[in-house]
């Protein structure tokens, strides 16, 4: 059974590896775990957060370790973030970020180093995008279903969630709150998640299923 460790920035993170993917790929003989980058959660800059992916990966040869950090508040010393900025949608501009970040690391650790161990995701542009790819789930998880026509027009602007932008007042999370005062990313975010369901989410959400494609495909190695 391969084991994946997923480095997260907070607890809304790894409560939805927790209770979301884990299950998931637990029956496809993948041990899924989630380890904050650190305690007070946050994305640390990026010399903390090498250190910390560094850290696991020499500490057991058999581990793989991937990512989960939101493209949104991502500190800027993070390798590829300001050269994102130019890309023209999100998957570019993630995909800058998670191929600068596994070519830095790899520099580091050497020619010894497999670098199908490492498999940095960038979620685009914070967890809370994917609860859009159901307008309607979200509105009745947060027990209010004419929120359903508010979030569903919000969702149309876009050509999939992981586009709604990342300024402070229109990210995906304020956007929710602008609409539901009272929302928990912790609670009522986990459990629309666990309403609209993996299979909806990677449907609306394509970057966001290439990396559960990639986690999957490790079950056959």
């Amino acid at each position: 059974m391969n084991r994946i460790r997923v480095l997260v920035e907070g607890q809304t993170e790894r409560a939805f590896i927790r209770d979301i993917l884990k299950p998931y790929f637990d029956s496809r003989r993948i041990d899924l775990h989630a380890v904050m980058f650190r305690r007070q959660g946050g994305i640390p800059p990026y010399v903390k957060s090498k250190d910390v992916i560094v850290r696991s990966l020499k500490e057991d040869a058999a581990l793989i370790c991937t990512t989960m950090v939101d493209f949104y508040g991502m500190p800027t010393d993070w390798p590829g973030r300001d050269q994102a900025n130019h890309c023209q949608n999100s998957a570019e501009k993630a995909g800058v970020v998670e191929c600068s970040v596994l070519e830095d690391i790899a520099g580091s650790l050497g020619n010894s180093f497999n670098p199908r161990r490492l498999i940095p995701y960038v979620q685009m542009h914070e967890f809370e995008a994917l609860l859009f790819s159901s307008p309607k789930k979200l509105a009745e998880s947060l027990g209010d279903k004419k929120l359903s026509s508010t979030f569903l027009i919000i969702r149309n602007k876009f050509s999939t969630p992981e586009e709604i932008n990342d300024h402070y007042d229109t990210c995906p999370s304020r956007r929710i709150e602008g609409a539901f005062r009272d929302f928990r990313k912790t609670i009522n975010g986990i459990t629309a998640a666990s309403r609209i369901g993996l299979e909806t989410m990677r449907k609306e959400c394509l970057h966001f299923n290439d990396w559960i494609t990639k986690l999957e495909n490790l079950g056959d190695q």
